[in-house]
């Protein structure tokens, strides 16, 4: 029985979901696997093989890698392989067979709430949906947006991969994928903005004109939202979905969904800036990429990663907007730090984005790039150091106060420890004055503690 997470979903309802469940169906959505004997057998989509030694029950209603070790019911199948915490992985679960899940620890209005709540999460998802099949089918009646593509180097069988689109320039082109284009769904997913025209009411349009479109997946693979690039020298360059009920830029990264096989079998995700990017490095066969969605990296980011990986690569343009963009990045992903992850940063010349750099010199560059990463330890030495006069003690000082809080911000370990000796050698200090200088003052560790929580469990 899998962990409950702290969610009060019965446990007596776990016990029936899994027993209705067949985890051969659940498995084979995602695995393509072959009888043998009583059981099933597929290659395991947590490890790179060749051979398979990943195999599922459905006497037991189980599986197990004899090659990694992964193993759990249907639930904890979707769990790892979606990276979809506990409660998602049962409501999934518990849809797929029709059924709805019971909550012992809300009264019945909240349950009514939160029912119509996912109803609504429900019809967005299908809007979008549409919408996304209207746009593949509008790409391949676009010549002009064919060659754009084509002429960034990408091919039919990549385009169809991420689900490539494209939305006409027509203001109002949804109005004849959608029967109802007053509907309020189309808005409160992103699809068409609704403007004030004074006396004569609302006005409607298309949200997406005249650009190539990326849809954004959530790690079930469903629609949440879009990204757009305009074909020409418009701006903005890039239009994305506003924040909706299904769709939270500061939550989501895109091509997770895609690369979730790939970073597994790489052991390593690689964060990129932009869409274009991620589907360029896919075209070149790098496939364990994802992209911030506009914003900064946050520890959202972050911790859905990590769902999926212990090891991620932060890439960059190498001007000043990407080192501050690094930076942002590094304050992300110093609470995750522990002594059993990693964290790189890679910086490109700053003539190339990840894209340009792939094109120009190829995958086995790139590789080779991503192995003289900057370890995170030493980025932070850098960051500390930036703008400061080491040879003076005012600059020391100064470097020594911008090192404080990414060095509190990382969690109890043995690299903490390692990284105090190294920022005291920085300041010119023993460790121990150091220490003390870094000591909190008596009562504020509680106030700390209450302003910067621990990271919660992945």
């Amino acid at each position: 029985m899998p962990h409950n997470g702290g969610v009060s979903i019965p446990t007596a309802f776990l016990q029936d979901l899994l027993a209705r469940a067949d985890i051969v169906e659940v498995v084979g959505r995602h695995v393509a696997l072959r009888k043998s004997g009583a059981n099933f057998v597929g290659l395991c989509p947590f490890h790179a093989e060749k051979s398979p030694s990943f195999t599922v029950s459905p006497a037991k209603q189980f599986y197990h890698c004899f090659g990694c070790g992964a193993h759990g019911n249907a639930i904890d199948f979707l769990m790892a392989h979606t990276g979809a915490g506990f409660r998602d992985a049962v409501h999934d679960l518990a849809a797929q067979l029709g059924l709805s899940v019971p909550d012992e620890a809300h009264d019945p209005a909240t349950r009514a709430r939160a029912a119509a709540e996912r109803r609504q999460q429900q019809t967005l998802t299908e809007r979008l949906a549409q919408a996304a099949r209207a746009y593949q089918a509008q790409l391949k009646a676009s010549p002009r947006a064919i060659e754009y593509l084509k002429g960034r180097g990408l091919t039919g069988v990549i385009a169809k991969t991420y689900g490539l689109g494209y939305a006409p320039a027509q203001r109002r082109f949804l109005s004849t994928v959608f029967a109802d284009y007053q509907d309020e769904g189309l808005v409160q997913c992103g699809l068409v903005v609704a403007a004030d025209d004074g006396d004569s009411g609302t006005r409607r349009h298309d949200r997406f004109r005249d650009r190539i479109m990326f849809p954004i997946r959530n790690v079930k693979g469903e629609v949440i939202g879009f990204g757009g690039r305009v074909l020409d020298g418009g701006e903005p360059k890039y239009l994305n979905s506003p924040e909706t009920p299904l769709f939270h830029k500061g939550e989501e990264l895109y091509g997770l969904f895609e690369a979730r096989q790939a970073i597994r079998q790489a052991g390593c995700a690689l964060v990129v800036e932009g869409y274009m990017d991620v589907v360029a490095l896919a075209q070149h066969g790098v496939g364990n990429v994802v992209a911030t969605l506009g914003t900064a990296c946050t520890p959202q980011h972050v911790r859905k990663l990590l769902r999926f990986t212990d090891h991620v690569v932060f890439a960059f343009d190498g001007d000043a907007a990407g080192r501050r963009a690094a930076v942002r990045a590094l304050q992300a992903a110093l609470p995750w730090a522990s002594d059993t992850r990693t964290f790189r940063f890679l910086f490109l010349p700053p003539e190339h984005d990840p894209d340009s750099y792939v094109r120009t010199l190829g995958a086995d560059a790139l590789h080779a790039a991503l192995r003289d990463a900057v370890p995170l330890s030493r980025f932070v030495l850098q960051a500390a150091a930036d703008g400061c006069d080491l040879d003076s003690a005012e600059g020391r000082a100064r470097a020594t106060a911008q090192a404080r809080p990414l060095w509190e911000a990382l969690p109890d370990g043995a690299l903490k420890r390692q990284l105090l000796h190294e920022l005291a050698q920085l300041a010119a200090l023993d460790v121990r004055d150091l220490q003390q200088l870094w000591a909190p003052a008596p009562g504020t560790a509680a106030r700390t503690r209450a302003r910067h929580p621990a990271p919660r469990r992945l």
